[in-house]
């Protein structure tokens, strides 16, 4: 797909990888639209980037995404599914994985994907092209991360990822990025700096992993004619270990 001129969509798109997610897309020329829960900060605002305010982790938000998007490009051909929350849980105080807390996690970085892929959806096959690419984690791929309602969400989006694929083929190809821990504003205070520093010790590379390197993967998966239901890990070698 050319990027040019193309039309993006990108949930959680005021966060830090989301914004390098926006900007990616930006400078290829996209014209792009920041969807996020958060109240619209001007100041923050990229020029170019079309911000709104939307809950996409609700049916409702994902519908009116859709129309705002339209209403915007006339079209909407890519879709990042970039929206998520976490907190931090150990995994044995399955206790403090409270009711509420697993529901709102799989609403947001589950069911939202769902929700916001489905309005897409019917868009993109009339137009009978379009590309989905979700932000799962390596989380997802092994027992890791935040909580388990964390590491259980991204594992469903990358099984939603494949069987959207499925689904959706041929007009709509669908993929996802894994990242590992990332070198993200505020992502120390949610995990912890000694959380950080493990997985920096465990990585082949040495580090963390780059938001900039996240993003240019989603650029690299949403120009490609030939990638569905794939998930590419950007995670510093660290699910190698």
């Amino acid at each position: 797909m050319d990027l040019n001129d193309a039309a993006v969509l990108v949930t959680g798109g005021r966060g830090g990888l989301g914004t390098a997610i926006c900007r990616a897309f930006h400078g290829a020329g996209s014209r792009v639209m920041a969807v996020d829960i958060s109240p619209i900060d001007d100041a923050r605002a990229s020029s170019g980037i079309v911000q709104l305010h939307a809950d996409s982790s609700t049916a409702d938000g994902a519908v009116a995404m859709t129309e705002a998007g339209l209403a915007a490009f006339g079209r909407i051909d890519v879709l990042v599914n970039n929206a998520a929350i976490s907190r931090v849980v150990e995994y044995r105080d399955l206790d403090a994985l409270t009711e509420a807390l697993w529901t709102q996690t799989l609403a947001v970085n589950l069911t939202g994907p769902f929700l916001c892929s489905k309005a897409v959806a019917k868009v993109m096959q009339a137009q009978g092209q379009g590309r989905i690419i979700s932000v799962a984690s390596t989380s997802g791929l092994r027992p890791s991360g935040s909580s388990i309602a964390y590491a259980v969400s991204k594992a469903g989006v990358i099984h939603l990822t494949r069987c959207l694929a499925r689904a959706l083929a041929p007009e709509i190809l669908v993929s996802a990025v894994a990242p590992g821990i990332m070198e993200e504003p505020g992502m120390g205070e949610r995990l912890g700096e000694a959380f950080r520093e493990r997985f920096k010790q465990n990585a082949p590379l040495g580090r963390s992993v780059v938001v900039t390197d996240v993003a240019d993967v989603i650029l690299t998966l949403a120009r490609s004619d030939s990638i569905t239901g794939t998930v590419v890990t950007v995670d510093a070698g660290s699910t190698m270990t």
